[in-house]
């Protein structure tokens, strides 16, 4: 395979956690009597330009379908970040009535929503009818499609241009980075600004986070990587700043390449942080999978001691990340009777691969397990507050990454 930006023959593996489904194809009763399809999970670096990808991908049509599950308004604490942030940046470039902000992979309106309340013009563009109905029932108006240099080409003939795009936890989901890239900079303004958060390498690796790692998941992203394909485009990354959200994310404040603007010194202090800590040195990453494999073996242990001491075992967020610790430590329910989830749409099925039950929220006061894992441990602080009457039947919370942790 050749790297996706800049077409190196990639030769050095990250990370190999076998096969496993989609993270995000969550099963429906009848389809548990189906063949299921699973793919290569492994994960290279290209050591000319430090993009860290995956090895082998479906399309992104069998990744991204009409049914997708994943509901960004589930969470409240990322509804509030949005909202934050929407009033951050609308104040930070004056954006107004006659201001136009495209959000790149809008999902249920969960961001724009912001927009449309304070009357500033917007469209989403969004592939997943499912997200796509609950954005527009809300009042956010949606493309639905992929977005890519095509989209953005016929955006522009028919005379819309952006002040503001912005994506969030989009870049690393797309396939094709640079025709991706390269429709951003089509859709911009001349003056326009593109903010897109993503999760930050440097974390994944430093923080053993390699649960983020799933098919939808095409690309890892340094700020060093992402620069380099800003380059190819014709746009240039002018700020940044770290995030505490998915684990730690960047924000990078991208425009055009003759735009006025100066670029901070967040930049270039970002870009000696990574060589630092060394993200442009294999050695670093060669050092990944054993650091996996451990997580994985003392999850494994724990369920394993706490079913022969008769202890009942569920977990909460049946997210993608849980889905890739899983399978890869090859669970069933025999070990995780259940999962419970805040979202409908995942309620009553099945997790991929582990074909573990989601039931609702509300099954853990019914079944009142000893344990329960919080698999979205990004969020564990959001879930214990809601679910605090486990501690009242002597229930206790744990997470199993970046390490095995009891949380009190």
């Amino acid at each position: 395979m050749k790297c996706r930006n800049c077409q190196t023959q990639l030769r050095h593996v990250v990370l190999d956690l076998g096969h496993a489904p989609p993270s995000n194809a969550y099963r429906s009763e009848a389809q548990l009597h189906e063949p299921e399809t699973t793919f290569p999970l492994k994960i290279l670096v290209c050591h000319a330009c430090w993009l860290v990808q995956t090895e082998d991908h479906p399309a992104a049509d069998e990744l991204f379908t009409n049914d997708y599950a994943y509901f960004s308004s589930t969470s409240q604490s990322w509804l509030n970040h949005a909202r934050i942030y929407c009033e951050k940046i609308t104040e930070m470039l004056h954006l107004t009535r006659d201001s136009f902000v495209v959000e790149v992979a809008s999902n249920d309106g969960y961001l724009l929503k912001n927009f449309v309340a304070m009357g500033v013009p917007c469209l989403g563009i969004e592939p997943t009818a499912s997200t796509a109905d609950a954005a527009e029932q809300i009042g956010v108006p949606v493309l639905r499609e992929f977005f890519g240099a095509a989209t953005a080409t016929r955006l522009v003939a028919r005379g819309h241009q952006a002040d503001l795009i912005c994506g969030n936890n989009v870049y690393a989901h797309v396939p094709d980075i640079n025709d991706f890239t390269l429709g951003l900079r089509i859709l911009l303004k001349r003056q326009g600004t593109v903010n897109l958060e993503f999760p930050h390498l440097e974390n994944m690796i430093a923080q053993n986070q390699f649960d983020t790692a799933y098919h939808e998941h095409f690309s890892y992203l340094s700020l060093t990587a992402v620069i380099h394909i800003f380059e190819r485009a014709g746009l240039r990354i002018f700020d940044v700043e770290q995030l505490p959200t998915h684990g730690g994310s960047l924000r990078i404040y991208g425009c055009n390449n003759d735009d006025a603007r100066e670029t901070t010194a967040a930049v270039t202090d970002m870009l000696a942080e990574e060589q630092r800590l060394g993200l442009l040195d294999l050695g670093l990453y060669r050092a990944f999978q054993q650091k996996a494999d451990r997580v994985k073996n003392d999850f494994l242990a724990f369920l394993i001691e706490q079913k022969r001491s008769g202890k009942s075992v569920a977990a909460y967020g049946a997210a993608a990340k849980g889905n890739t610790l899983m399978n890869y430590a090859g669970l069933k329910h025999d070990l995780i009777s259940f999962v419970c989830d805040a979202a409908r749409s995942k309620q009553n099925k099945f997790m991929p691969g582990s074909h573990i039950p989601i039931l609702p929220p509300a099954e853990l006061a019914k079944r009142k397990p000893d344990w329960v894992v919080v698999l979205p441990w990004n969020i564990a602080a959001e879930v214990i507050k809601e679910h605090e009457q486990i501690r009242r039947w002597g229930g206790n919370f744990v997470i199993a990454v970046p390490e095995l942790k009891v949380l009190t």
